[in-house]
């Protein structure tokens, strides 16, 4: 299907639209503030000096451009003069700066020029991906060339450099980015040499020289021969979308197939309930199907924004709803919990446990947990700015067409307007499940059911087709959704997760939090039939669950007893998943033990 873009799409007030303005009016500038206080900012003067502070790291050139392909997404609906300065002043500075052969490195050009594409673990080809794809949303939104010209310049160097003389130390990407920035380009310019280069760097990863053939840069085989996700899970999430982009431009089959059995190698082995996806800290990487913990979850933001990205490259390529079920799960869970309420702080790893006397008693660093309060900016601080450019694109989530029918993909109150094509959906959810939709111009409407949805009605007939209930388009179409707060079972072979429950609300998954609930949040055990209050406060709509909790032994002063610990009737306070570590430290669970009845 083609999916519509942000350029065309508004999203209008509902829960998502407002944590876009939080990122207009809050985090893109708190995201600066960061980069200009470590010097990422400063940096695009090319001036540092060996011994000067702040010295210029690898990967500072992509953080510096997901910040102002994040910014011109903005400016598409939002006139603000001051941030269009911000982005004017860094791109008169990559004219200044970028090489007569068209090669912009910051790090390669002031600190380690000798050694110019000699490392493919240097994120020189990822740094000029976020830049390409800076460069095209800046001219999509504000007709300013300028920018694309530079990064027109660095990919013709590019394509010469690996294309055509083959003379640097590497072959293809050590972290995949540039693959799907090169597709973007070409559709905007039209220009097909930045396909084939894309298609180059596809093409040959995992063909070439046996000392580049490793699991992590998932170069292990040729892509059309990769069965399993493997590896670091961002770099495999920015492979996979630019694979699917590729083959949707080329019409190949047997990428088109590679891209489906690792989809489902993701989704039906390795991924969260929260979406999270990428389970090790170590490598940031996938490791075997079901190793799932909880506690340890390392769950990158950037990975589940990555997943966003593959679900959407998906759903161009068939129209089938599990790509938009999966997008729901991550955007929901997975990735709003990177981000705090106040838009200013963000999470690297999403943990699904947080248990503070872990923490305490392994400060002797045998075992790794994740941090328990976000942070304003890391040293690798990619994820900050790559929420920065999901949030204002939501609007290229929405709404899909084809064959004289609009797909609605996500419930996002919003309006589109494309020529005679026009579409609003006027709803509140996922705060509660009511939706209404019209459409002009078309004479279909598919909308996408639910994932966890197991009880809807439709105000006309409707017929299901690959998850999406298809309707005629003439008049108001208004859906119910049944959002009734429901147990949720893990497949068994997650041993973290076996003969345990979580709670779900619609899309969102629930967590208990310390602070409610008081200490040990293991003690509370939570029938599948569970009996709720539902309230609502500053944190969203909560569901209070009136279950059972162990509290003490029968006898005081025993650690074991053949006899059952004492159980007292209970509440356990709920809140989003997305919502956690937001009131301070405190120990958090998703998975609560089942109580059999």
């Amino acid at each position: 299907m083609k999916n519509f873009s942000y350029e065309n799409v508004k999203l209008e007030p509902c829960y998502l639209y407002g944590k876009q303005e939080l990122n207009r009016n809050v985090t893109i500038n708190a995201v600066y503030d960061r980069f200009y206080d470590t010097g990422r900012i400063g940096a695009f003067d090319f001036s540092y000096k060996e011994g000067d502070p702040k010295k210029p790291h690898i990967f500072w050139d992509s953080d510096v451009a997901k910040w102002m392909e994040g910014a011109a997404y903005i400016l598409k609906h939002h006139s603000s003069p001051e941030l269009e300065e911000k982005v004017d002043a860094l791109v008169e500075k990559i004219k200044k700066n970028q090489g007569a052969d068209g090669y912009f490195n910051i790090y390669f050009t002031v600190v380690e020029p000798e050694a110019r594409f000699t490392d493919r673990d240097k994120h020189e080809l990822y740094c000029a991906g976020h830049l390409i794809e800076a460069a095209v949303a800046y001219a999509s939104v504000t007709g300013k060339t300028d920018f694309l010209e530079c990064m027109e310049n660095y990919a013709d160097y590019i394509y010469k450099v690996f294309a055509e003389e083959k003379n640097a130390a590497f072959y293809t990407p050590g972290h995949e980015e540039i693959e799907l920035a090169l597709i973007y380009m070409y559709r905007y310019t039209g220009k097909v040499k930045y396909l084939n280069l894309a298609k180059y760097f596809i093409d040959t990863r995992g063909t070439v020289d046996e000392k580049f053939r490793d699991e992590q840069f998932q170069t292990h085989l040729p892509v059309r021969e990769q069965t399993e996700a493997l590896g670091h899970s961002v770099r495999a999430m920015y492979l996979y979308t630019g694979m699917a982009m590729l083959a949707k431009e080329t019409n190949d089959e047997a990428l088109l197939n590679a891209c489906k059995v690792l989809w489902d190698d993701v989704t039906t082995k390795k991924m969260y309930v929260t979406g999270g996806i990428g389970s090790s800290n170590i490598g940031e990487s996938f490791t075997t199907g079901y190793d799932l913990s909880n506690d340890h979850a390392y769950t990158e933001t950037c990975a589940g924004i990555g997943l966003v990205f593959f679900a959407k490259a998906m759903l161009e390529l068939e129209n089938n709803a599990k790509y938009a079920n999966v997008m729901e799960r991550v955007l929901y869970n997975g990735v709003l919990s990177g981000i705090s309420l106040d838009g200013r702080s963000f999470f690297y790893e999403n943990p699904l446990e947080i248990n503070l006397f872990e923490h305490f008693s392994c400060r002797c660093g045998t075992r790794k947990f994740p941090i328990t309060q976000r942070v304003e900016c890391f040293d690798c601080s990619c994820c900050p700015p790559n929420l920065n450019r999901l949030l204002p694109s939501l609007g290229s989530y929405i709404y899909g067409f084809d064959n004289d029918t609009v797909f609605v993909n996500q419930f996002i109150a919003s309006s589109l307007d494309d020529r005679a094509l026009k579409a609003k959906i006027s709803t509140a959810y996922p705060i509660d499940g009511n939706v209404k939709i019209n459409v002009e111009g078309a004479s279909k409407v598919a909308v996408r059911i639910p994932f966890w949805c197991e009880s809807f009605n439709i105000n006309k007939p409707y017929v299901i087709e690959n998850g999406y209930a298809i309707v005629d388009a003439k008049g108001e179409i208004t859906v119910d959704f049944e959002m009734t707060p429901k147990a949720v079972w893990a497949d068994p072979r997650i041993i973290k997760d076996a003969g345990k429950i979580c709670i779900m609300r619609g899309p969102v998954v629930y967590c208990a939090e310390g602070i409610d609930n008081g200490e040990n949040l293991h003690r509370f055990t939570v029938p599948s039939g569970f009996e709720y209050v539902e309230k609502n406060n500053e944190l969203f709509g909560i569901p209070e669950l009136e279950i059972e909790a162990y509290e003490k032994m029968t006898y005081e002063g025993e650690l074991y007893s053949s006899h059952p610990p004492i159980k007292q009737k209970t509440v356990l306070k709920l809140i989003p998943y997305n919502c956690f570590a937001n009131r301070g430290e405190s120990d958090m669970l998703v998975w609560f033990v089942e109580e059999q009845r």
